[in-house]
């Protein structure tokens, strides 16, 4: 299985793909779209285009995207709202199957604890997969896939 792991943001959205062959856990790829200060609606056509190729060349099988949390800062949550609806219809345009992970949840899947920093998510996962991206928000979206992939063998799928 091949899962694409999705941090979404309108000025840094974090990508990842993961293959999980049997006991082992391989990075294909990782990196970060990054669309500067631009228009809202040109940073979004630049994360469309950007996971557009990422799917493209990697091809995976489902993507994994990191749920909005509860902001306290409105205009910002609608904002990775729009991001994370560009990750979305990416996704449907070629027909993978999302599915959808609270950051607690990934956090609590990853290190054992739901309030753990980013720091700490990279370096859980730094010692599962080995070399991990410098980018927090790439490792983020590695956590999101790998968050997918151990509870897709949890049930059994």
């Amino acid at each position: 299985m091949r899962v694409l792991g999705i941090d979404p943001g309108s000025a840094c959205t974090g990508y990842g793909v993961l293959d999980d062959e049997g006991r082992q856990l391989r990075i294909i790829t990782s990196g970060v779209i990054r669309t500067g200060k631009n228009p809202l609606s040109e940073r979004l056509v630049k994360i469309f285009a950007g996971l557009e190729e990422v799917i493209k060349t990697h091809k995976p099988n489902a993507m994994a995207v990191e749920d909005i949390f509860h902001a306290r800062n409105v205009k910002s949550a609608l904002v990775l709202g729009h991001a994370r609806g560009i990750a979305l219809l990416t996704a449907g345009r070629v027909g993978i199957e999302v599915h959808e992970y609270p950051a607690r949840k990934v956090k609590q899947t990853i290190t054992g604890h739901g309030a753990a920093s980013k720091e700490q998510v990279r370096a859980v996962l730094q010692a599962t997969l080995g070399e991990v991206p410098k980018s927090l928000d790439a490792s983020d979206a590695l956590a999101v896939a790998l968050c997918h992939l151990r509870w897709y063998t949890a049930v059994g799928k």
